[in-house]
């Protein structure tokens, strides 16, 4: 009978010590409980089910659990079960403090890199998750290709290739966590092909650039001037570089059409890699797109996409298109099997197989331009004095300030719970240009009910 009653409820670990059961069981309860390794409010086991597993009878189960309760350790209600008092817990000696709770999120946040996650197609992503869950083999459950899962790679090599130029085959296609996994993966193959040195440009994220200085890589800035980035002739002993062609982060300019073939040339001249982060590049409003760079030189070029952008971030799913050459070490580096989520990647390759993932980005592309429009309205009526740039594509806009006010509005803003963050924040420490005094403002991470009094908060702060 006990091996049956331990097929029902929930499992609960207990250490019944000292003389007796009952006392031992008592005891090892109210222990859990004073040191909080049971928290209040958890429902225990019925007295049938902890009988079942700790194999002793059921009365010895119901007298501990009624001796604790007569001294307010635990409560039991009828309808409710057993479950553990709301009652102070003391920590055992040399338990760390607690860590202090975090700061209180800012009323706006304008900060650039996440879309609006209030937006997310949870419906159509939940229909696609069915879909594609029903339809997936059961080998597809297992540790699978370290490349990811088939279906997501062919879906992408699809969708890559029609929307942004690619020249993908899903052979080639590695999908990772992310586009910082990626990147750390891409370090970690350079280092080991010799490579000491990725120039990078003058303003972009410092996490991927410490990716790279963590593989051991040196990473000079690449020059910045009124057309953009500058690849020209990277470094002499450079043996990769990277760029974000289609819309700089966070400048917001697109490689220069005179600068696009060269770097190019630049790569299949030296045997090096041109680095391509596609951030954001799929959502434009006043121009053209930008086709990606990798469909001039498949060869000598790796292009990165993710999901944040697009979806959200919290899915961590990202990808590399990579040149033939480097498939084999980059799957290595990524170990012996698939670390990202299969039901995640089999949901995004149903997303774009059935059309949802092209519908989901038109309809936000629609709606974020409706937010750069009104950030523009708002700063010509309120500010009319600031220049806005980089407004043809992207999730965010770069707001001039005039010379050295920079870190005073950053921290005007703070003070007015808006989160912001000025172009110094983004500025490689190599930098060869003379620093510009600019907000980098996001547009995507507000919800639409709070875009409106997040405009009045930054116009209140700009000079």
């Amino acid at each position: 009978m006990a091996e049956r009653w331990a097929t029902f409820g929930i499992d609960l670990h207990l250490d019944p010590t000292g003389p007796g059961l009952r006392r031992g069981l008592t005891d090892a309860l109210r222990e859990a409980v004073r040191t909080g390794r049971l928290a209040p409010g958890t429902r225990l086991p019925s007295s049938r089910s902890l009988a079942g597993d700790l194999g002793i009878a059921r009365n010895t189960v119901a007298d501990a659990y009624a001796d604790l309760v007569a001294e307010g350790w635990l409560t039991a209600l009828q309808g409710s079960g057993t479950r553990v008092a709301d009652r102070p817990v003391i920590p055992p000696p040399g338990t760390p403090a607690r860590p202090r709770p975090e700061s209180p999120r800012p009323a706006h946040d304008l900060v650039p890199g996440t879309p609006d996650l209030a937006a997310f197609p949870r419906a159509e992503w939940l229909r696609a998750a069915r879909r594609a869950f029903l339809a997936a083999p059961n080998q597809s459950l297992g540790y699978g290709d370290p490349r990811g899962r088939p279906e997501l790679r062919t879906a992408l090599a699809g969708y890559l290739a029609r929307a942004r130029g690619v020249r993908a085959d899903p052979e080639h296609i590695v999908v990772c966590s992310g586009f910082v996994h990626g990147l750390r993966l891409l370090g970690q193959v350079l280092r080991a092909r010799g490579v000491r040195t990725v120039a990078v440009e003058s303003y972009g994220l410092a996490p991927h650039r410490r990716q790279l200085t963590a593989a051991g890589l040196a990473i000079p800035a690449l020059p910045f001037d009124e057309r953009g980035t500058d690849p020209g002739d990277p470094p002499a002993d450079a043996g990769a570089v990277l760029l974000t062609p289609a819309h700089q982060f966070p400048m917001g300019v697109p490689l220069h059409q005179s600068r696009r073939t060269p770097v190019v040339e630049w790569a299949r001249r030296t045997g090096g890699l041109v680095l391509e982060d596609d951030y954001d590049g799929e959502f434009r409003y006043d121009r053209q797109p930008v086709g990606a760079l990798q469909g001039l030189a498949p060869g000598h070029v790796v292009f990165l996409g993710t999901a944040s952008k697009s979806l959200a971030p919290g899915l961590r799913l990202a990808w590399m298109v990579l040149p033939p050459a480097l498939v084999e070490e980059v799957t290595e580096a990524k170990g012996g099997s698939d670390t990202c989520g299969v039901l995640d990647q089999l949901t995004l390759a149903e997303f774009l197989t059935s059309g949802a993932y092209d519908r989901h980005v038109r309809a936000a592309r629609l709606r974020y331009r409706r937010r750069r429009d009104a950030l523009v309205r708002a700063l010509a009526e309120h500010a009319p004095d600031t220049p806005v740039t980089g407004i043809a594509a992207g999730l965010h806009a770069v707001l001039r300030l005039p010379p050295g006010t920079e870190g005073t509005v950053v921290q005007a803003a703070a003070w007015q719970g808006l989160a912001l963050h000025g172009l110094g924040f983004y500025r490689h420490e190599q930098a060869l240009t003379d620093p510009l005094d600019a907000l980098v403002v996001g547009y995507g991470t507000p919800p639409d009910h709070a875009w409106a009094a997040t405009l009045e908060a930054l116009c209140r702060v700009l000079p």
